[in-house]
């Protein structure tokens, strides 16, 4: 029998994905937006107006909605306090690997909303993951009209598919709650500057890449590779696979 799904950010890059997964297996899913539109609720995580009528009645929220930092942690506090009077749902929270050992602002919101998930006393998991290919890609995609292409010096990234993730998410939801489960990273790990020359000659793109080192604490932990986890390398899809649209 199919259960009620609420999904934040439903209409990003991760939870447009997501939606459409467990509808195909049965489930009620409903997209929390700001905006009245065919087949979502009406809800503003930032003021936590219409969050208590958009919760009711659902059996798990999985929560991939941000405001890139800037009140991500306001969002999640809306979010748990409608959740607690509703009953309760199972939370499912995407995070990022790193969040505790990289001092980026949108990390510490991060953390801050795994927190408030973690204490929220309703059933939890916390899923993080690596970058998702994308970003990789948006990175150099930005510069494409550069005649040379930045990339940092000494940094690895472990990028992954946004589809594996969604589809880890929705097993998630679909188990019972697990807490912190295990990370999820790429299949390879590998150097920005590798990967930004992959991208220009994916898109053929003949441009020269620019090392650049900057200083300070943020990019001494990425050169550090708190960004990574070699030992949960589950991913399948390489950054050529998503290049190429495999």
């Amino acid at each position: 029998m199919g259960r009620s799904i609420l999904v934040t950010g439903g209409t990003g890059t991760l939870g447009s994905v997501v939606v459409g997964l467990p509808r195909g297996a049965g489930h009620d899913v409903r997209v929390l937006s700001r905006r009245p539109v065919v087949q979502r609720v009406v809800g503003d995580l930032r003021t936590g107006e219409g969050i208590g009528a958009a919760v009711r009645d659902a059996e798990a929220i999985v929560h991939c909605a941000t405001t890139n930092g800037g009140k991500d942690a306001v969002a999640t506090r809306h979010l748990v306090e409608a959740a607690r009077r509703s009953g309760r749902p199972h939370l499912v929270y995407i995070s990022i690997v790193g969040i505790d050992r990289i001092p980026l602002f949108y990390y510490r919101a991060k953390l801050e909303a795994e927190r408030l998930v973690m204490g929220s006393g309703l059933p939890w998991t916390v899923l993080r993951t690596t970058q998702f290919h994308d970003l990789i890609a948006a990175i150099a995609s930005v510069q494409r009209r550069s005649p040379v292409v930045a990339a940092l010096s000494d940094v690895r990234f472990q990028p992954m598919a946004v589809d594996e993730v969604a589809q880890r998410l929705v097993e998630l939801v679909d188990g019972t709650p697990a807490g912190r489960v295990p990370d999820m990273g790429g299949p390879q790990v590998r150097g920005h500057a590798e990967l930004t020359r992959a991208y220009c000659e994916a898109r053929g793109l003949r441009r020269r890449v620019l090392r650049l080192r900057p200083p300070g604490a943020v990019f001494r932990a990425l050169r550090a590779g708190e960004n990574l986890v070699p030992d949960r390398a589950v991913g399948r899809a390489t950054f050529e696979d998503f290049l190429s649209g495999a």
